[in-house]
């Protein structure tokens, strides 16, 4: 085992996402404080660009896995190609996105080479060789420092926390990696694309929600209408998932989706422990709720009682004159 850091890039439809570009900055920090170098892992089909990319981003080297069987997402297919990368690159520490997809992957793969993990981190530090992870517990209301008692440990790091690193460096060598020959226990017969939404809820800036005081399906037409216009995501309370008034991806929560926006808006949701637990990483968090005494006051950095569709028209009116500025 090295002092190297190893990266799992995520691709989706050809392209990279934000936060692959994201790990690369921590890696780099961590690997910094190790004295290793920062490597990267890119799996799928026709992925070629995408490894393209990361190798312009300063890191050491790429793995590049590229086949029709990661065409679609099988665990068994993903994890024990990762796994073998592992083995071959030995690393100090994999680093992995926590998403939908970074989550299955880092539990399966720490379970098969027995190593520690740590998951959904939002923060870390080296002093001494000594690699340490800080993370929210108890549904966000207190961060948890995780030191590894030794190396190799995997780690997965929330979205939206860290910068991105720019792909702007010279092209490092590009090493091609042989799928693992294993078979499913499922297939995908068939795929049905959802609508393709302006902003991903996972890398917004920007994300507006509601809650149990959107009172209908037809109360988060107000709420889509001001996130165009900043140029938002749009969220929602599992109560406004469970009524049926929004789809289930849209989620923010425990059972949800976990999300870091520079500016998060909550209408009309109370502020349940669970939804805290999907935003309370936010930069900046706005409230409005007709209830002052709702949790989500607790939180909140500014805070607006009042009903949220008297509120909601006075926003617009007021965006709308700072954007006719602009």
């Amino acid at each position: 085992m090295g002092n190297n850091i190893l990266i799992v890039a995520e691709e989706r439809d050809g392209a990279l996402r934000k936060v692959s570009y994201e790990l690369v900055t921590v890696a780099k920090e961590i690997a910094q404080g190790l004295g290793g170098a920062v490597e990267a892992v890119v799996m799928g089909n026709n992925v070629g660009a995408c490894a393209e990319s990361m190798a312009k981003t300063g890191v050491a080297k790429v793995y590049c896995a590229d086949g029709p069987a990661l065409a679609n997402f099988t665990p068994e297919v993903f994890c024990t190609t990762l796994a073998n990368i592992i083995k071959k690159a030995q690393p100090a520490i994999v680093l992995t996105p926590a998403t939908g997809l970074g989550k299955e992957i880092g539990a399966q793969v720490a379970a098969k080479l027995d190593w520690g993990l740590v998951t959904d981190c939002v923060g870390f530090q080296v002093e001494g060789g000594v690699v340490s992870f800080r993370r929210p517990v108890y549904a966000g209301k207190a961060i948890a420092t995780v030191k590894a008692k030794a190396l190799p440990v995997m780690a997965s790091i929330r979205p939206n926390i860290f910068p991105p690193t720019e792909a702007n460096a010279s092209a490092a060598p590009i090493e091609k990696i042989d799928v693992a020959a294993v078979t499913a226990r499922a297939k995908v017969t068939e795929k049905v694309k959802k609508e393709a939404v302006a902003v991903d809820l996972n890398e917004a800036k920007i994300v507006i929600s509601g809650g149990r005081g959107a009172k209908s399906g037809e109360g988060f037409a107000g709420i889509q209408e001001l996130a165009k216009m900043l140029g938002a995501a749009v969220g929602a309370s599992r109560a406004a998932v469970d009524a049926g008034w929004i789809d289930y991806s849209t989620q923010v929560g425990q059972t949800g989706k976990t999300v870091a926006p520079q500016l998060y808006i909550a209408m009309g949701i109370s502020g349940a422990i669970q939804h805290l637990a999907g935003m309370s990483s936010s930069k900046v968090i706005v409230a409005v709720n007709k209830d002052p005494d709702a949790p989500i006051f607790k939180v909140a950095d500014y805070g607006i009682v009042g009903d949220m569709f008297e509120v909601m028209p006075v926003l617009k009116e007021e965006l709308a004159k700072v954007l006719a500025q602009k």
